[in-house]
């Protein structure tokens, strides 16, 4: 089995500078030890929601560090400072926008506000990247009907192959033929 380089970009001005403990962080990687049976090598952030700084550590996470898959957690509402979809889009090739309209179908089923976020999703190179809310409660709500395709889009990219826990989570991948 390979193992996974997973990039956790978190973007929260306050938890950034302390005044309140970062949540998000802690439980996207709980919902993807979940999901995933592969051994998986975090690469960890907690950042401001400045848009250049966002820029730069999605482009080092992907180049640098390699990452197969980079999921951000903030920055996703209509706030002045609610840059993450930008700057995902800045740096990605293509945009994968059917991840983002299926969150946010999912999200309408708990908060009325959801229409309200703007997650995002988007391909550099050999990584995926996912935009989630910074909401903790929000993580696995809008994870949990994306990640199906993930590890299959991973693969036609050529990205490191995923095995999900399959009591957790089912993925798909087309079948081959013989």
């Amino acid at each position: 089995m390979q193992t996974i380089h997973i990039g956790i970009l978190t973007l929260s001005d306050r938890a950034s500078s302390g005044i309140y403990e970062d949540k998000a962080t802690p439980e996207v990687e709980r919902v993807l030890n979940s999901y995933i049976k592969n051994e998986i090598i975090y690469h960890k952030e907690l950042i401001s929601d400045d848009y250049e700084l966002i820029v730069e550590r999605l482009i080092f996470l992907s180049d640098e560090k390699k990452c197969d898959f980079i999921i951000t957690s903030g920055g996703t509402g209509p706030a002045p400072r609610d840059l993450t979809p930008e700057a995902t889009e800045k740096v990605c090739t293509k945009m994968m926008p059917g991840f983002g309209e299926l969150m946010r179908i999912q999200s309408l089923k708990y908060v009325p506000t959801a229409i309200l976020s703007r997650q995002s999703a988007g391909i550099r190179g050999k990584c995926f990247i996912l935009n989630l809310p910074g909401n903790p409660k929000a993580i696995k709500e809008c994870l949990e009907p994306v990640f199906p395709a993930i590890p299959y889009c991973i693969d036609l990219i050529g990205g490191a192959y995923i095995e999900a826990n399959d009591e957790n989570i089912k993925i798909f991948r087309p079948k081959k033929k013989d």
